[in-house]
């Protein structure tokens, strides 16, 4: 069974993912496996764009989005049309261009917001893994071929096990679509001494997890600035010291990204 893992670690921005996706599927027809995808309006696989923080303390992702190639696809469960959606025996998901009807039940029941409507052709259509290459000698679809960073890996679920364990997915459908190193979320800020009128170097900055009581040092750098990344929802408590001087700064919400700005010592 294929499955897609996608490093986000490694992922740049390039777009060549994106590119040969469209490449490969506007203006061909690769019936049975799927029409022409429009020239516009359709990206089987999508680059997302994240930005993180505020200014000055922003931190920026890229995220490729395609079909998850669900073992337990809502997509299937809620078309009415026999075989119109089905599983191949390696696990792609393949919307039949013949026999779709274009009704529109599976764009609205995928949580990857990854089926779009042709309304020139009427059927719905999505990523295919590029199934039709893989049938004729590709190791990999054209997505994968493409990335210059190896950001983008396919191949045999079981071959896969080390990495598949270390990623998350992103709903509870039997995903066939894993990711390594989404992002978590960060408290930031600088520390600067107000009679000096001067950022401070050197500063040991503690942050207490609320919930249980885990505890996170970091140190300011040459600029004044303090990172804890990597952080999951929740509440925390920061401690600034040095040489007697304190700051203390409750109930810190990561409900999303914190930059503090600057905090006088």
């Amino acid at each position: 069974m294929k499955v897609f893992i996608v490093d986000i670690a490694r992922c740049n921005g390039c777009y060549c993912c994106q590119i040969a996706c469209k490449d490969e599927h506007a203006g061909n027809d690769w019936t049975p496996y799927t029409e022409p995808q429009p020239e516009t309006g359709q990206f089987w696989l999508k680059l997302n764009e994240f930005v993180k923080g505020t200014v000055p303390k922003v931190k920026m992702y890229y995220q490729p989005v395609l079909c998850a190639h669900c073992d337990d696809a809502p997509c299937m469960k809620m078309c009415d049309v026999e075989g119109s959606i089905y599983k191949r025996e390696d696990g792609l998901v393949i919307i039949d261009p013949v026999k779709c009807t274009g009704c529109g039940d599976c764009i609205d029941s995928c949580p990857y917001h990854a089926i779009y409507l042709n309304e020139k052709l009427s059927i719905a259509q999505k990523c295919t893994g590029c199934a039709h290459l893989l049938d004729n000698g590709w190791e990999v679809p054209r997505c994968v071929d493409a990335c210059p960073t190896e950001c983008l890996k396919f191949g045999e679920e079981s071959e896969m096990k080390d990495l598949i364990e270390k990623a998350e997915t992103g709903f509870d459908t039997g995903t066939r679509l894993y990711y390594l190193n989404i992002p978590k979320r960060f408290i930031t800020g600088t520390v600067y001494n107000p009679e000096a009128n001067d950022v401070v170097a050197g500063v040991t900055c503690s942050l207490v997890d609320d919930k249980n009581g885990e505890k996170m040092t970091a140190v300011t750098d040459a600029f004044g600035d303090f990172w804890f990344e990597g952080l999951q929802e929740s509440s925390f408590t920061l401690d600034i010291r040095k040489e007697g001087k304190s700051v203390n700064v409750p109930s810190i919400k990561t409900e999303k990204d914190v930059n503090l700005g600057d905090i006088a010592l």
